[in-house]
């Protein structure tokens, strides 16, 4: 089977929330009905067409797909990343980018027709009450769960809910005959931004954050001020993967790095008007090495932090070149709860650059760019990335820099393109692993609920597992030999496991013991 047919196969098992890559004014404005007068001819044809569909047209119509459809041909004539959000959609997003939900407090698989909790969030309502790992809830508010072919947005609605609500479960758990019921007041559950933030040596903290949401800043404040606590002095900022978010997050974590004055971003719109942005409080991480990981994925905010340290000779880069997203989107409400996101100016890091890639030739070639990175070679060699010379800036220390396509790293780490490595990479990523996992441990539930964190230091994956991971992924239609890779695979499952036990911080701490990265800025350090 193709990777191409593997990535659409397993792309239903990714447990989460995904975000289009944007970076967005923290601000909502509603539309103005006055800023649309009779004068205004092309409202008026519109508004026209769509009386003439609704009233004439000889069969029944949807009028509200057309406007959508309308809405979204409009956009595509802009530029790649104003973007249309559907009302069914549009909570979803927002939530997500706000940093926290109202429920219970757990994370779930849909297994056979039934509801099995994963986990229950760390002193979330679910935990509270004794909700554990590898329950099946069969019922809440006399709601049957199992047997519905209910997708995951209609379970969540129906465990979410208003502030303090009560909702009653009731689970079946292996070892019991009857089921066990709860009743649980919902409350304000986290959607972690930032993952990790852990020491990897006595100097040397490491901190994960995979979007920048409206908690962002504080949550990594926390994690920062917990690694000085302990003696770090040199940090790892990993912005891999992470599309953006909120502005105002990417300039507050920036000011952390640099003195008072130091100019982080401008932005610059239509008109040619200019809003700066400079560093404004006491630096709390002023002298220490920064280390920023970025890959082809980091984009916007992600770039917006990196550009500023790059630019202001506070740092270094280290990674592969940034996706190349200079383009700012302010979030506007539509009458049916619907939103647009309208791009409204562009940004540029301190040196002057602007680092969005040319759209030029549409939509499609643009959001292709990868394929182009990799047959050009750049995801393997530096000396392979393409740079316009017309576009080179120096920074204040001597560094030369480029506008025009994303932060090309001052540090350059090839990405693994073996297969059976980028395969590994995406069954972590795409949830296959965990997946796999959550089985593994419900076959002795007991063993492993029992388990501390300072026990797991030594556990150990048994090779059973690992035979038993190779006949799942043949029971998929998948035939993989892992002789070669055993290590790595232990590896990912042994975070699979400490995630779904205990917590994503420690499951970073798992995957950071061996990653190409920050093994090259541990490297760099002691040259």
């Amino acid at each position: 089977m193709s990777k191409k047919h593997y990535h659409k196969k397993y792309l239903p098992l990714i447990v989460g929330t995904s975000i289009a890559i944007g970076l967005v004014i923290n601000v909502m404005v509603n539309g103005n009905p006055s800023r649309f007068t009779s004068n205004n001819t092309n409202q008026l044809k519109i508004n026209q067409l769509l009386n003439y569909i609704e009233n004439d047209y000889v069969d029944e119509v949807n009028t509200d797909s057309i406007v959508s459809t309308m809405v979204d041909q409009m956009l595509d004539n802009l530029d790649p990343h104003s973007t249309y959000i559907p009302k069914e959609e549009y909570l979803r997003v927002k939530e997500n980018l706000q940093g926290e939900i109202v429920g219970i407090g757990i994370s779930f698989f849909k297994i056979e027709d039934s509801i099995a909790v994963i986990q229950s969030l760390p002193d979330g309502p679910a935990k509270k009450v004794g909700v554990l790992p590898g329950d099946r809830i069969l019922y809440a508010n006399n709601i049957q769960l199992h047997d519905q072919n209910l997708s995951n947005d209609s379970i969540t609605k129906i465990l979410k809910g208003e502030m303090n609500s009560v909702v009653h479960i009731a689970v079946k758990r292996k070892g019991y005959d009857s089921l066990i019921e709860f009743s649980i007041a919902r409350n304000r559950i986290p959607i972690k931004s930032v993952n990790a933030g852990i020491a990897l040596n006595e100097e040397l903290g490491y901190i994960k954050i995979n979007r920048f949401a409206e908690t962002t800043y504080q949550e990594f404040i926390e994690k920062l001020n917990a690694l000085k606590q302990q003696g770090v002095r040199k940090l790892i900022l990993d912005l891999r993967d992470n599309g953006g978010g909120f502005l105002k997050e990417a300039i507050a974590i920036a000011d952390e790095f640099l003195p008072n004055e130091t100019p982080i971003l401008f932005t610059k719109n239509r008109s040619g008007k200019t809003k700066e942005n400079f560093a404004s409080r006491k630096s709390s991480f002023l002298n220490g090495d920064v280390y920023v990981l970025i890959n082809e994925n980091s984009a916007s905010a992600s770039e917006i932090v990196a550009g500023a340290l790059q630019d202001n000779d506070r740092g270094y880069i280290v990674g592969r070149r940034s996706y190349g997203k200079g383009l700012v989107q302010r979030e506007m409400k539509l009458a049916d709860g619907s939103a647009v996101r309208l791009t409204v100016s562009r940004y540029y890091t301190p040196t002057g650059r602007s680092i969005q890639r040319p759209y030029k030739n549409g939509n499609k070639a643009y959001f292709n760019d990868y394929h182009n990175r990799f047959e050009n070679g750049e995801l393997i060699e530096k000396d392979s990335i393409s740079v316009n010379d017309s576009l080179q800036y120096t920074t204040p220390g001597g560094r030369i820099v480029y506008g025009g396509g994303g932060i090309v790293p001052d540090i350059f780490v090839p990405k693994n393109l073996a297969d059976l490595d980028e395969d590994l990479d995406y069954m972590l990523k795409g949830g296959v692993i965990d997946r796999f996992v959550f089985d593994e441990l419900d076959k002795n539930r007991s063993y492993y609920n029992q388990l501390s964190e300072e026990d797991f230091k030594d556990f150990e994956i048994p090779n059973e597992m690992l035979l038993n991971y190779t006949e799942y992924l043949n029971e998929l239609a998948f035939n993989y030999n892992f002789e070669t890779h055993q290590t790595k695979l232990k590896r990912f499952l042994k975070a699979s496991i400490a995630k779904q036990l205990f917590s994503e911080e420690e499951a970073y701490r798992i995957l950071t013991q061996s990653d190409a990265m920050i093994d090259a800025v541990q490297k760099h350090i002691e040259k």
